[in-house]
């Protein structure tokens, strides 16, 4: 008996991987390895690779390994690309997790945690986003991800499904020097590349309304994540009622310029970085308190900001050439 996770193989499912097995949760993995690495994934962990839309190895999988609950993290992850990529984003997020779910149907598997996304709120018009906050996502990723919450909602109204979805903002940092953020389009992986080079990392705005003239965003460092993860699935298997949608926010968050702040003092590398113009559309501000998840959850913020940068550096140093430019 086990929990699948599917999109074990990245960096988020990755950390949700070991986190499981340190808990005494059996995992097992399915990946596509579009963007995820197998050597994430820990030999002594079952590992399928294929993809969500596979219904038969779905299937397969859940009954051979006698899953008895998922972790679905597997998708299109990147917000800006969706936009020129409806059609491939909608396939993975949407028709993956539809299919997904009748797999899990026929096999009996009763219990989901669905790694949703703080895209499904678009730009808030609050200064602190909560699970009451008015959805309204901006790309078809956030839409994506929407839609998926709706699909297991449905299907658990129907079919006695037990749930409850996840809604992250930004998150960094490294559980595990092996194990790092090979995303081209994060905050964390493109000042590292841009130091690396020996470029100066850049903010775009500084005159936006906050302290230091610098967007403010939520970061959450993935062990953190990962841990409330494991207490979700426990408490489903458990038969326990949760909240069918959490953030999994700081409550106060960090300015860009902090970021930079913090990157300097962690790496020793003197820097000043390139001012450029906002982007458009870019909120000044986007944080999410995490009261709901820390009575539920035991979400905590275990990590400052300087943690955060420190463990993600160091996978950054471990990986060297293998680090994604």
């Amino acid at each position: 008996m086990g929990w699948l996770v599917t999109g074990g193989a990245g960096y988020i499912g990755s950390h949700v991987v070991r986190a499981l097995a340190q808990a005494g949760i059996t995992p097992v993995v399915l990946d596509d390895l579009s963007t995820g690495f197998r050597r994430f994934v820990d030999d002594s962990v079952a590992f399928v690779e294929g993809t969500l839309l596979d219904q038969p190895l779905l299937e397969k999988t859940l009954r051979e390994h006698e899953i008895t609950g998922v972790v679905h993290l597997a998708g299109f992850k990147y917000a800006g690309v969706s936009v020129s990529r409806p059609l491939h984003t909608y396939l993975q997020n949407v028709t993956g997790t539809a299919t997904l779910l009748d797999a899990m149907l026929t096999e009996n598997v009763t219990n989901i945690v669905f790694s949703s996304s703080a895209a499904t709120f678009g730009t808030p018009d609050v200064d602190l986003v909560t699970e009451e906050t008015p959805t309204r996502p901006e790309s078809p990723y956030g839409e994506s991800k929407l839609i998926g919450e709706w699909l297991i909602r449905d299907v658990a109204r129907a079919h006695g499904l037990r749930h409850t979805s996840l809604r992250y903002f930004n998150v960094v940092g490294s559980g595990s020097d092996d194990l790092f953020d090979a995303s081209p389009h994060n905050l964390f992986p493109l000042v590292f590349n841009a130091l690396a080079k020996g470029d100066r990392p850049r903010i775009n705005g500084v005159d936006y309304p906050t302290p230091d003239g610098t967007c403010i965003r939520d970061y959450v460092h993935v062990s953190d994540l990962a841990h409330s993860h494991v207490v979700a699935a426990r408490k489903l298997e458990a038969g326990e009622a949760l909240e069918p949608v959490y953030n999994l926010g700081s409550g106060s968050g960090s300015s860009v310029k902090e970021i930079m702040d913090a990157v300097r003092r962690v790496t020793g590398i003197d820097f000043e970085p390139v001012i450029g113009d906002r982007r458009p559309g870019d909120p000044a501000r986007i944080v999410a308190t995490g009261e709901l998840a820390a009575r539920d959850l035991d979400w905590q913020m275990r990590h400052t900001l300087d943690d955060m940068v420190a463990s993600a550096w160091r996978a950054r140093q471990a990986a060297g050439a293998d680090y994604p430019a």
